[in-house]
């Protein structure tokens, strides 16, 4: 969408994600205490001392992607989640996932890409482990990386108005994302259904 393109709406976009992804982590770290959570090659030892929003700001500033790819990368960590329900979005996984999401995102989307190296060191981590996350998260979204018009369309849709709801400062007690009283594990939208009602985010 052309509104991506608005060098003063991709700050408040990252800014956003950021928010949403970290009460969808606050939410699922609680939940470990009552169900098990498989532990995957996303997973790391101990919670990154560095930010989600500080993290996502870091890749916007040096993967030069298009403003589309984080779209596409939310909509990857969707059905990510929705695919994979054991391995729900937590703050142990969460950065690892973020870097992977962007980075297929932008080899799908993007004519110009880095290479596995170069968001390896983004992300701070080595290139064999950026290597085998990608893997992992090709198979965890069994290769569905297509993204329609109309799905592109519904996403940025809801992210554009949950966004103007919400006044600065962000509040993550009264989050945005709080669309509803059922509390799944998943990120916001069920594609298979021909109605595309809203599923749930993790809060």
């Amino acid at each position: 969408m052309a509104e991506l393109e608005n060098p003063n709406l991709m700050p408040k976009l990252i800014t956003f994600l950021s928010s949403l992804l970290q009460k969808v982590a606050d939410s699922n770290d609680l939940n470990r205490q009552f169900q098990p959570q498989k532990i995957s090659v996303f997973h790391g030892l101990s919670r990154p001392t560095i930010s989600i929003q500080s993290y996502l700001e870091r890749i916007f500033k040096y993967a030069n992607c298009s403003p589309s790819c984080y779209i596409v990368a939310y909509v990857y960590l969707d059905r990510f989640s929705q695919s994979q329900p054991a391995l729900p979005v937590n703050s142990f996984n969460v950065h690892r996932l973020l870097i992977t999401s962007v980075m297929v995102a932008a080899k799908f989307m993007d004519d110009i890409y880095y290479n596995n190296a170069y968001y390896a060191k983004v992300g701070g981590i080595s290139t064999i482990e950026m290597n085998f996350l990608e893997v992992d998260f090709l198979f965890g979204l069994g290769f569905r990386l297509n993204v329609t018009p109309n799905t592109f369309h519904i996403y940025c849709s809801y992210l554009q108005r949950e966004m103007m709801m919400q006044q600065p400062p962000l509040n993550l007690a009264e989050s945005s994302i709080n669309l509803g009283k059922s509390l799944k594990l998943h990120l916001c939208f069920n594609e298979d259904e021909p109605s595309h009602q809203q599923q749930q985010l993790a809060v």
